[in-house]
């Protein structure tokens, strides 16, 4: 899949699992798309290592069970974005 198609699914992942995760996240269209492409490769490499019980990093494809698992994989990439950048030092 070319980096185009990447980019319309990860676009797409990451406003459908902001819409569905709980709570209030940070960022705006660039950090939901950067985020919806990295689910989009934690989704696809999860669902490769299930299948082939290999480590192969793959995006999923641009279907509809492809963007189940951007979702999926977004929605990962959200909670641990939110690990990550909602740590304030005191």
């Amino acid at each position: 899949m070319n980096i185009i198609a990447w980019i319309i699914l990860g676009l797409i992942a990451g406003a459908i699992a902001k819409a569905i995760y709980p709570g209030r996240q940070g960022g705006g269209i660039l950090t939901t798309m950067i985020l919806g492409i990295i689910g989009a490769f934690v989704g696809g490499t999860i669902v490769t290592i299930l299948e082939t019980g290999k480590l192969q990093f793959a995006a999923a494809s641009l279907s509809i069970p492809g963007l189940i698992v951007a979702v999926i994989g977004a929605m990962i990439a959200i909670f641990l974005w939110g690990l990550i950048a909602g740590r304030t030092s005191v």
